[in-house]
């Protein structure tokens, strides 16, 4: 009982640290999420005292030998330390990813700065901290209270007693996991807290750390769900793209500018409404030009919410469902990304990141996606020396567009550079020269979005009288939403996704803007199309400059799938949609589910799943010969 009230009491810190993101808690929706946080914490208890409760219990008279009761007091102390600071370390990291603490979070543990962003979270969150170190001492003294362990029964009594009472303590744990012993039981996971919550994103409430991280750990098997016959499933929905008879391939340079944490918020052109009453209209002002003489994507969606999820969805255009697609064995599978595709092209490709070399795993997908050449913060200090380190991350964006363009002047026409920029990100720190000019904003991340504006401005006035500039087509897409935001809509989906997106030529040759909703995985299909590819090519995404009889993005989030139309949000969980909002309720008070028709999205959705996983299944992200002979 004590370890469920700390393990409470660490839902309660949770919730009111990130309250803002749940929005309003009504007095009635409480007894329901403690009494699913209470489901989440008996299997959490159960998975991780899983030792202790065999130890406890085993019908041995070594029960009661004081060394015994000690190791069994330090297993209880010891664990139960490691599930304080990990529910309240998510506190503070679920303000930046929206998703509860998983095992995949262990992949970037490796990063030589994670210790040193360890301290600075935690001297940012003191009072996180000192709640952390009272519940742990809660624990420890709770339980070492002055009792002696004493037998209840004695002789044969006692090992009778004590073989029942391990194997119906045993029985119930068991239950305990699965949520029952029926045969129609099966182990509870993620998505099983939509039952206690009235959205998906208040679900997180009820979601327990030690259960998230435990049931996701060695989750690397594939299943695909059948929901139709291979037949039926082809003309719902297929990755197969084939090009036009008369298509011939045009040579043009590209570079991709994925920018970190860029919010369509911050943008007064893409949100218009958010400034209408503000003095300073937007914190992008030279990307707004940019996007008002280009192609603006009024609705681009982020396909996930961390950065390692963006890049196979903008290079390759292969999303990122229940596991980041990377991390992911089946990631290993046959594809052909972009950055290969016009490497066969004759292309010379490089990718820039402004971090040291191996951050995140960045250069390591880029080289397998076809990159030649991975520019890093090792590159630019062998250039420039080591005075433009932020102390965070690496090095200043606008520092590192400078090199990225002298860089770009030694690549082969025609060229694939893309870049990943940096500094727009906690802790949002940025040059001592640049402050003076930039706007405060409202939070955090405006004046790093202004700062980021700035570096791109500066990156375009180095560059635009040389050769190559003419030729190039510029793509600029968010890697995720900022945790920093401002308007309200930017809190519930869609807007929890909607991020920065535009395509700009300097000849002019591509105009206009789009209302439909598109995402990351969109982007590759759409420069093919714009290159006129002339061969058959593997894309999850659909090239957004052509007309789509029902455009809808699908993005995996907290355990559900969410599907955005042009007017609706679908949720969908347990093979079916659960609930239907109307983008404009922002407060999600009224599910049209029942009176929606929303069989159509469904169909796609599910023809969306099975095909990911299918593929998955199979490691291959190719246009069969058969289909390419048949074309």
């Amino acid at each position: 009982m004590l370890l469920f009230a700390v393990l409470m009491l660490c839902r309660v810190v949770f919730t009111l640290y990130n309250l803002e993101t749940f929005g309003s808690l009504e007095w009635g929706e409480i007894p329901k999420l403690f009494y699913g946080g209470v489901r989440f914490d008996i299997i959490s208890f159960c998975y991780a005292y899983s030792l202790w409760i065999l130890l406890s219990l085993l019908p041995l008279h070594i029960r009661e030998r004081r060394w015994y009761c000690n190791v069994l007091y330090w297993y209880y102390v010891v664990v139960g330390t490691i599930c304080v600071a990990i529910n309240l370390s998510d506190a503070i990291y679920f303000r930046y990813t929206q998703k509860r603490f998983t095992a995949e979070e262990f992949f970037f543990a490796d990063n030589s700065n994670s210790v040193q962003l360890i301290f600075k979270f935690a001297v940012e969150n003191l009072h996180i901290v000192a709640i952390g170190f009272a519940l742990i001492a809660l624990l420890a003294w709770g339980y070492r209270r002055k009792t002696e362990p004493k037998p209840l029964v004695a002789g044969w009594y006692y090992y009778i007693g004590g073989i029942l009472l391990l194997c119906a303590t045993i029985t119930l744990s068991i239950a305990g996991i699965r949520g029952g012993l029926s045969r129609m039981a099966r182990p509870t996971a993620i998505p099983y807290s939509l039952k206690f919550a009235k959205s998906s994103d208040k679900a997180n409430i009820v979601l327990s750390n030690p259960f998230c991280i435990i049931r996701t750990i060695g989750d690397s098997e594939v299943r695909a769900p059948q929901y139709f016959d291979s037949e039926e499933l082809a003309t719902i929905y297929t990755p197969y793209h084939l090009p036009a008879s008369d298509a011939q391939f045009k040579e043009r340079n590209v570079v991709i500018i994925v920018t970190e944490s860029i919010s369509a918020e911050n943008s007064a052109y893409l949100c218009p409404e958010i400034y209408e009453n503000e003095e300073q209209k937007g914190y992008t002002p030279f990307l707004d030009s940019l996007i008002r003489d280009g192609y603006a994507f009024r609705r681009m969606y982020a396909n996930g919410k961390r950065s390692i999820q963006a890049l196979p969805s903008v290079w390759g255009s292969i999303p990122s469902l229940e596991t980041p697609f990377v991390l992911m064995p089946q990631s290993l599978g046959e594809s052909r990304p972009l950055p290969m595709l016009l490497k066969e092209r004759g292309y010379s490709t490089a990718f820039f990141c402004g971090s040291e070399r191996g951050s995140m795993g960045f250069d390591a997908y880029a080289i397998s996606a076809g990159f030649e050449r991975c520019l890093s913060k090792e590159d630019y200090e062998k250039a420039h020396g080591h005075d433009d380190f932020d102390g965070y991350w690496g090095i200043w964006d606008d520092k590192f567009l400078s090199f990225m363009g002298e860089q770009i002047d030694t690549l082969k026409e025609p060229f694939l550079a893309s870049v990943f920029t940096i500094s727009s990100h906690h802790p949002f720190v940025i040059p001592e020269d640049w402050k003076s000019r930039l706007p405060k904003g409202h939070n955090q991340i405006q004046p790093c979005a202004a700062y980021l504006d700035g570096a791109v401005e500066k990156f375009f006035a180095e560059n635009s009288g040389k050769e190559w500039f003419d030729n190039t087509i510029f793509v600029f897409v968010s890697d995720h939403v900022s945790c920093d935001y401002y308007a309200e809509q930017t809190t519930v989906s869609p807007g929890d996704f909607h991020i920065l997106g535009a395509i700009y030529t300097p000849k002019g040759d591509i105009r206009g803007e789009s209302f439909e909703p598109v995402s990351q995985i969109d982007i590759m299909p759409t420069l093919l199309g714009i290159l006129d590819y002339d061969a058959p090519y593997f894309a999850y995404g659909r090239d957004a400059l052509k007309p789509s009889e029902e455009p809808v993005t699908i993005v995996f989030d907290n355990g559900v799938y969410k599907a955005f139309s042009a007017k609706y949000v679908y949720i969908f969980a347990d093979d079916a949609i659960c609930e239907v909002y109307a983008i404009s309720d922002v407060a999600r008070n009224n599910n049209l589910i029942a009176t929606h028709n929303s069989k159509s999205i469904e169909r796609r959705i599910k023809a969306y799943i099975q095909q990911y996983y299918e593929h998955a299944e199979r490691k291959s992200y190719i246009v069969p010969d058969t289909v390419s002979a048949g074309h």
